[in-house]
């Protein structure tokens, strides 16, 4: 399912629920996995102004998981960026609910099919147990986007926002 502007003007995926399939019982993000997320946000960040941000905690405190992935994009300011071309993937472990959110500049590039097939591959990779090479794909394949629509020149490749993880 998939949802027009909630505020302002970003857009988001659409609500993901995966309680219904089998997905790996134990954390989503292991902390020993980390790194290897960090990295696939650096490299897809390496020549585009985009921000990527992973935002994980235990449950969506929220009744609809987009509103949750919204709150926190603007919690921590996501649509300052230059271009309004922030990104977030945002995943309740323990609710087992995901959602991505693109600000306005990206989506109105990408359109809906490409957030759908982003969420495609990240439920795919959740139900198999692989969580991790599940958001490092996304996360590249997000990279490859943000390079193609808002490549960084000189003036516009300061990294805006931090590269780790958030966990609420």
């Amino acid at each position: 399912m998939v949802y027009g502007p909630l505020v302002s003007k970003p857009y988001y995926s659409g609500l993901l629920p995966v309680q219904n399939h089998k997905i790996n019982q134990h954390h989503v993000v292991f902390k020993e996995e980390e790194a290897d997320i960090i990295k696939a946000i650096r490299k897809s960040e390496t020549g585009s102004s985009g921000e990527i941000r992973v935002y994980v905690e235990d449950t969506c405190p929220r009744p609809n998981v987009v509103e949750r992935a919204a709150e926190v994009f603007f919690d921590f300011e996501m649509q300052k960026t230059a271009n309004r071309n922030g990104v977030l993937i945002y995943i309740a472990e323990k609710s087992r609910l995901f959602a991505v959110w693109g600000d306005s500049g990206i989506h109105e590039k990408v359109g809906f099919q490409f957030w759908d097939d982003e969420k495609s591959l990240l439920l795919d990779h959740f139900k198999d147990g692989k969580a991790c090479e599940g958001v490092c794909k996304a996360v590249i394949q997000i990279g490859d986007k943000l390079r193609a629509h808002f490549p960084a020149t000189d003036s516009d490749n300061e990294n805006e926002l931090p590269d780790e993880l958030i966990y609420g």
